[in-house]
């Protein structure tokens, strides 16, 4: 039986496969109708961001479903790093609905650069704490 931060991880990869796929047919429109045949960099960025954040996502649940640390503790260091996921998967897609920029840190808005930081912290923090947990649970 997998346990409930395993699960709630697991469906999160679902839906952000999903979401990735959503995105791929937004893509596909773009492309079609451009003529360029391209679609707008932060369409493309977020359907392949989704698509590997989904992936990610997957390997966390892997993570927590091995760890050794509480489930509590599995839980929230991977809703932590699939929060941050998402974050940056909807700026891709605003970007991408506003077609405001192809490059978000050349006129960055207020808070950009804070956001990112924080987003490494969380993202590699929350990783780190499922690494240590599996270190434990399976080496120790």
């Amino acid at each position: 039986m997998l346990g409930i931060d395993t699960k709630i991880l697991l469906l999160l990869t679902g839906m952000i496969l999903l979401w990735a796929l959503g995105l791929g047919v937004w893509k596909y429109r773009q492309m079609a109708t451009s003529p360029t045949a391209l679609a707008h960099p932060y369409v493309d960025i977020a359907h392949r961001a989704a698509l590997m954040y989904s992936f990610a996502t997957l390997i966390l649940a892997a993570l927590a479903e091995f760890s050794g640390f509480p489930t509590a503790v599995n839980l929230i260091a991977g809703l932590v790093v699939t929060v941050f996921f998402v974050a940056a998967i909807a700026s891709y897609m605003v970007h991408g609905l506003l077609r405001d920029t192809d490059n978000q840190f050349e006129n960055p808005v207020h808070g950009t650069h804070a956001f990112m930081w924080t987003l490494a912290v969380a993202e590699i923090g929350g990783t780190g704490v499922l690494v240590a947990g599996f270190v434990v649970g399976q080496f120790f």
